[in-house]
């Protein structure tokens, strides 16, 4: 059976490494070392030729003493070859050496333009953000200067204001104070009112007439009551009435009853004079018309001569009295003849 991986362990994770900025750029960096590669195998290279010269002397040597072989021979040959094949790879090393040196001198000026660059945006910086400061402060500067210039500016337009807004307003205080001047002088020459409700004004007609008394005032009575006055009032119902009127109904009851509305009720100074003159109808009846319908009741004998009829009492608070009015006329006789009708 497969052995089953133990879980991973959860943790912090370590941070990641910043890569640390060198001073030499990337490109230069790289051409250094590649010229430090060339020049190492260029010394190699150098050290392989010294030793094929070396063994190339020591081979005509040996092929120029007496003792010298056909190998001899040929081992200077094979010498010489090899001095020959290693002087070659030198010269390509040298020339890559060369290449090498160029391709770093050449990433040497392109670093040097970059940082020339770079130096001028540096200074392009600095030099923005030193005219951002002065800015600023030129700005506040400005903005005192300014600030005091409005503010004396506006202050004198204020002042101006403020003077003519008094002047309006001390008008207005002295017109008003007119206004009340002429009111205290006003009050002053009234006397000091009294306090309490003041008494009622009386009509030039009314200043000879008792005063008045507090309370409710007594009834009114007219000129033709003021007879009546004498006798006490009693309680309950009143006795039928037998006035002056009922003892000329007496003498009209002679006359025949006329059909259809009476006739329209007549002052009590009239009635005297009507009952006269059917008094005198009644003394000629041979005289008088026969009229249709039933005739009228008799009259009685003795017909009591009565105080006049009181008026009738009226409800609720009477009015103020007044001065001196006509009489209330008398009830009509065709009224009472109407009611003594309706009671028979």
């Amino acid at each position: 059976m497969a052995k089953t991986k133990a879980p991973a362990k959860r943790g912090r994770k370590p941070a990641a490494k910043k890569p640390v900025e060198s001073a030499v750029p990337a490109a230069v960096a790289k051409a250094t070392n590649a010229v430090e590669k060339a020049v190492a195998a260029q010394s190699k290279q150098k050290e392989r030729v010294t030793a094929a010269e070396t063994k190339l002397k020591q081979a005509k040597v040996k092929a120029a003493g007496p003792k010298a072989t056909a190998a001899t021979k040929r081992s200077v040959a094979t010498a010489t070859k090899a001095v020959k094949t290693q002087k070659e790879k030198l010269s390509e090393l040298t020339q890559k050496v060369a290449e090498a040196k160029k391709d770093l001198k050449i990433a040497e000026l392109k670093a040097r333009i970059e940082a020339t660059a770079a130096k001028a945006e540096e200074t392009v910086k600095s030099y923005a953000k030193t005219l951002a400061d002065k800015a600023e402060a030129d700005l506040e500067k400005a903005l005192t200067k300014f600030a005091t210039q409005w503010r004396s500016k506006r202050d004198k337009q204020d002042a101006r204001k403020v003077k003519a807004r008094t002047t309006a307003e001390n008008k207005k205080v002295s017109a008003a104070s007119k206004k009340v001047e002429s009111s205290i002088k006003s009050l002053e020459a009234k006397p000091a009112a009294k306090r309490g409700r003041p008494a009622k004004a009386s009509a030039p007609a009314k200043a000879s007439t008792a005063p008045k008394k507090r309370g409710r005032p007594a009834k009114a009575t007219t000129a033709a009551k003021a007879s009546t006055t004498a006798a006490p009032k009693k309680r309950g119902r009143p006795a039928k009435a037998t006035t002056a009127t009922k003892a000329t109904k007496a003498a009209t009851t002679a006359a025949p009853k006329k059909r259809g509305r009476p006739a329209k009720a007549t002052t009590a100074k009239a009635a005297p004079k009507k009952a006269a003159a059917k008094k005198t109808a009644a003394a000629k009846p041979s005289a008088a018309p026969k009229k249709r319908g039933r005739p009228a009741k008799a009259a009685t004998t003795a017909a009591k001569p009565a105080a006049p009829k009181a008026a009738p009492k009226k409800r609720g608070r009477p009015p103020k009295a007044a001065a001196a009015k006509p009489a209330a006329p008398a009830p009509a006789p065709a009224a009472e003849e109407k009611k003594d009708s309706s009671e028979s």
